[in-house]
């Protein structure tokens, strides 16, 4: 394993002729992981709900990297619909990664997707999975799928009996979050055991960002401008958290490093706060095989799909 005083964050290997697709791209944490994959000579498709943000997020890019191979697609993970139309988008490319950054947070109600399922845990994990679901035709051999978990799924439990929430006289929105990061966390290396009992190419992999704040974040304009009166509240947690550039590091160490294997789990090197990305050990639940096998099944009843035959593009 490279250890991680060898993986240099700012000279990433060149990923020239690979094609490379972020979710959630038009801003935070998924805005700098495409930047960066951009750096590398990749093309980088940028996948988010609006078209205007994912306009801005290619002038901010291209502001940097004026030669940056992008295209972008519009897609939201909250309507299955809109998600089959933007894979269908990608049907002449070869995807050699992706990164699951996309993501609702913490909500103060409850509320439902276009398909009915309830908006966070349906959004992160059910939406993640139909993509996924549709790319796999596209996957070279050798390409990993980057699922961004998060540090809250450590203190998170599966509710198999009620993950939308139907049956909860009270919704708590953040336990229904760490929910949904457990549920993808556990889903992406579910999908890797299954791709290696089919001897698959394919890796899935999960990484975590640690903490990020807008005010220790450089300034991307017209995606991002760092106030400094944001700095200056932010600085004195800076020991322990990091911008949203920092932030991104785990989730294209996963996808670039040669080494890196799947059912990895990747993190922030200080405190899994922030610091180099490196290897972190999953928690004994997240790594439950039986509970994973259930989760499956019931994502599966709740999204009427089922993984077609794993194959891969030649």
């Amino acid at each position: 394993m490279t250890p991680a005083s060898s993986w240099d964050v700012h000279h990433l290997p060149t990923q020239i002729g690979r094609t490379f697709l972020v979710t959630g791209a038009s801003s935070g944490i998924g805005y700098f992981v495409a930047e960066q994959l951009a750096a590398t000579g990749a093309e980088v498709v940028l996948a988010a709900r609006s078209r205007a943000k994912l306009d801005l997020a290619v002038q901010g890019i291209r502001s940097q990297l004026p030669d940056a191979r992008l295209r972008t697609i519009t897609m939201d993970l909250a309507h299955y619909a809109s998600i089959e139309a933007a894979a269908e988008t990608l049907s002449d490319s070869t995807v050699h990664g992706a990164v699951f950054n996309a993501g609702v947070l913490k909500q103060d109600k409850r509320s439902e997707t276009v398909d009915g399922h309830e908006l966070v845990v349906g959004t992160n994990h059910l939406g993640h999975f139909v993509l996924s679901a549709h790319l796999h035709r596209l996957l070279a051999p050798g390409a990993r799928l980057v699922t961004m978990g998060s540090m809250a799924a450590r203190s998170a439990r599966l509710r198999l009996d009620d993950m939308e929430s139907r049956h909860n006289r009270r919704y708590q929105g953040f336990e229904v979050y760490k929910m949904s990061k457990l549920a993808q966390t556990m889903f992406a290396f579910e999908l890797d055991r299954r791709l290696r009992k089919v001897d698959s190419p394919i890796a899935s992999l999960v990484a975590h960002p640690g903490g990020a704040l807008d005010g220790l974040t450089p300034s991307r304009p017209p995606v991002h401008t760092r106030r400094t009166a944001d700095l200056l509240k932010a600085l004195p947690l800076s020991p322990l958290v990091q911008g949203k550039d920092s932030a991104a590091w785990p989730a294209v160490r996963a996808l670039l490093d040669p080494t890196a294997e799947g059912g990895q789990l990747w993190g922030p090197s200080f405190a899994r706060t922030k610091g180099r990305p490196v290897l972190e050990k999953p928690t004994p639940l997240m790594q439950d095989t039986a509970m994973a096998a259930r989760l499956w099944a019931w994502t599966e009843r709740s999204t009427g799909i089922t993984w077609p035959t794993l194959s891969t593009r030649t």
